[in-house]
């Protein structure tokens, strides 16, 4: 490969995460489309676009871009968390667990996946698995604790004594 095609690609590549950093999306994939290579920076490329895209509120084509990443790097828990958020918010509350669960296996300790799954259940009306997830990623991380309140995925849960027990502990731990 030309060392100039790379050396662009990679200048345009870093230019998008940076563009993503500042919240300008939309110069973020610009940016992506000026690589000449595509072909040669398939996850990065399609990771960094489904994450502009996600941001743009443009969750359909968000997920497009990260199923392309998927192909090349199915084990990425960003990519994982990424594409659970789209799916969410695109009515796919089954493919979101069944993406969470997936980060789960292959990053058991990160608190967050934890408590996103719990978020998720609650959604689906699953009170045994949310409270079972969210209880885990409490222990895990009670600094999440502060998330709760603000958290519409619980609204079902929020008057719900077992919750509310869980809530509780927490706080007496802080």
């Amino acid at each position: 490969m030309d060392q100039n095609v790379r050396s662009s690609r990679d200048r345009q590549l870093a230019a998008a995460e940076g563009y993503i950093t500042l919240g300008m999306y939309t110069h973020a994939l610009a940016s992506l489309d000026k690589i000449a290579d595509p072909e040669e920076a398939v996850f990065e490329l399609n990771y960094q676009r489904g994450d502009a895209l996600r941001h743009l509120d443009r969750h359909d084509e968000a997920l497009a871009a990260f199923h392309r990443a998927f192909d090349e790097r199915p084990d990425d828990v960003d990519l994982l968390m990424a594409m659970a958020w789209c799916y969410k918010r695109t009515n796919q509350l089954p493919r979101a667990i069944t993406s969470m669960e997936r980060a789960y296996r292959i990053a058991p300790k990160q608190a967050v996946i934890l408590y996103n799954l719990s978020c998720y259940w609650s959604l689906a009306g699953n009170k045994t698995q949310s409270l079972s997830w969210l209880g885990r990623a409490l222990r895990m991380d009670n600094e999440l604790r502060r998330l709760i309140d603000d958290e519409p995925d619980f609204d079902s849960l929020r008057n719900d004594s077992d919750f509310q027990l869980i809530i509780r502990a927490i706080d007496r731990i802080k």
